[in-house]
């Protein structure tokens, strides 16, 4: 059990890489509590977890809310006396270029991605130390790493995530707290089938494993860091997107590909 003894929140659970890392830390012996504003799917991936509920709590969360957080945070200690693991999934995506992108649309991607990561973090913060450190986990992207032709707004609250989790790393180093970020490329998701077919077919083929990931490849991502396993690594990137930002493997595809090529 890679898990036992450990509690969890992890946003954004009522469905995708949540659902699937929620799972994946039941299985190894966490006690959980899945946050979400879907209460209809999270109480149900909930029960599925565990039917009895002894284990697995479902809680409504507006991570934009810090009265949410700090009602969400006490249910859990409440419940099962500490916390030691934070899992920042929910997010918001906006599919748009600088231009198609209105101002309530950039606030809005902003708050969620940003913001929620931030309150999250300074919530749980002061009962990891109580608790003798702890591992927060924050779900950023590959479009937190480099600029994307299809988006403005999502990659720049990605990049938010990606920063702030370095900054916790570092600042909270000495308390045994650890954050690091994982970066999903391409995932079978309902967030990236909300953008367009064209999008996704792009996104799964323009990558060297030529497919999308599942949500459960990046839940044993997730899972590692949460686990003991991982206990020197803080304030790094975890990038799981079937080997797309490891270089220009399609290099021959473009002229200057081909005409490299030609000589060769």
């Amino acid at each position: 059990m890679r898990l036992e003894g450990k509690v969890a929140i992890i946003t954004g659970a009522a469905s995708g890489i949540g659902a699937a890392s929620a799972r994946l830390f039941a299985e190894e012996g966490a006690k959980v509590c899945i946050a979400d504003v879907d209460e209809e799917k999270g109480r149900q991936v909930a029960l599925n977890i565990d039917e009895s509920g002894s284990n697995v709590i479902f809680k409504r969360l507006d991570i934009t809310s810090e009265d949410d957080w700090a009602s969400g945070v006490n249910e859990v200690l409440n419940r099962f006396g500490k916390l030691n693991v934070l899992v920042n999934n929910a997010a918001a995506a906006h599919y748009g270029k600088v231009e198609e992108t209105t101002a309530e649309e950039w606030d809005h991607v902003m708050a969620v991605n940003g913001k929620g990561t931030f309150l999250g973090t300074r919530e749980v913060i002061p009962h990891m130390r109580r608790a003798g450190g702890g591992s927060i986990i924050n779900i950023s992207s590959g479009a937190g790493l480099v600029g994307q032709a299809w988006s403005a707004a999502y990659n720049a609250s990605k990049a938010a995530v990606h920063l702030l989790t370095k900054c916790t790393a570092i600042q909270y180093a000495r308390d045994s707290i650890r954050a690091n970020s994982v970066h999903p490329g391409a995932i079978d998701t309902q967030m990236l089938h909300a953008g367009s077919q064209e999008i996704g077919d792009s996104e799964a083929s323009n990558r060297p494993m030529g497919r999308m990931g599942t949500p459960e490849e990046i839940g044993y991502g997730v899972l590692f860091l949460a686990s003991d396993e991982s206990s020197y690594m803080t304030g790094t990137e975890l990038i799981i997107d079937g080997g797309k930002l490891s270089g220009q493997w399609r290099l021959a595809d473009t002229p200057f590909g081909e005409a490299l090529m030609a000589r060769l």
